[in-house]
């Protein structure tokens, strides 16, 4: 059985998010009518799927989420814990600075989760989907994405047709990508060439230059994005508690 390790990225400053992230780590925001982390919510997701061995990437605010998570004893898992390196910029700098300094020592795929993310998504079957292809990366997609904004038709300067917020027709990232740990080399040219480095923008698209296959997993799963104050704002509390009690019913809430 491949080893695989989550990791979640939460160091980023959650400039969207303020005033909220003047207070809050981003990934420490309370969801739910129970108010936890949302980190919770990812941590759990991650532990329900058998992912035991967590490496969490902290920066701004970090304290806060060792304070809360520890260990992560209480939550069946081993959580790690790895600042930013000041000298490796933006996620992908976050993801090297963590592979160099051997957290990952002893996986076979990392599967990474970004911390403004809350989703339902069925991660054991994602990474064995990524396992049977063989990729070296497997981005997690959503073919339900709806254009924010209305769409208008037109016939030369006149508007034929307005569609309000239509779907996208093309799949979109969610923000959980697995990734064969030994293909996380080829983030050592990127972060010497660059001073910010990103995972889906330079190192994915490094993967698919040099010919390496990027796998595509489809899922009509839950999801929703709360980067901005905005989203957050729309989250309702009531539906959260009902998508996700699953992961507070096989152990006691701490």
């Amino acid at each position: 059985m491949p080893q695989n390790f989550g990791v979640v990225l939460c160091g980023g400053e959650g400039k969207r998010l303020r005033p909220l992230t003047y207070y809050f780590q981003k990934a420490m925001i309370p969801v739910g009518t129970q108010q936890k982390p949302l980190l919770e919510y990812i941590v759990r997701l991650l532990a329900y799927h058998g992912l035991r061995r967590i490496i969490l990437l902290v920066g701004y605010k970090g304290q806060q989420i060792v304070n809360y998570f520890n260990s992560g004893e209480r939550y069946g898992v081993n959580i790690s814990y790895v600042w930013d390196d000041p000298n490796y910029g933006g996620n992908g700098g976050a993801l090297f600075n963590a592979y160099v300094r051997g957290f990952f020592e002893g996986s076979d795929n990392i599967l990474v989760y970004y911390g403004d993310i809350l989703s339902d998504i069925n991660l054991s079957d994602f990474l064995s989907f990524h396992e049977r292809g063989q990729y070296a990366a497997t981005l997690a997609l959503s073919p339900n994405y709806r254009v924010a904004v209305g769409v208008a038709e037109l016939d030369g300067d006149r508007v034929v047709k307005l569609v309000e917020k239509p779907p996208l027709g093309k799949p979109v990232t969610i923000g959980v990508v697995a990734i064969r740990t030994k293909a996380l080399e080829y983030l050592r040219e990127l972060v010497e060439e660059k001073r910010e480095v990103d995972i889906m923008g330079d190192f994915i698209r490094v993967l698919l230059e040099r010919g390496l296959k990027v796998g595509g997993y489809l899922t009509n799963s839950f999801w929703f994005d709360l980067g901005t104050t905005e989203a957050y704002e729309k989250l309702d509390p009531v539906e959260v508690d009902r998508r996700f009690s699953f992961l507070f019913q096989s152990r006691e809430s701490p």
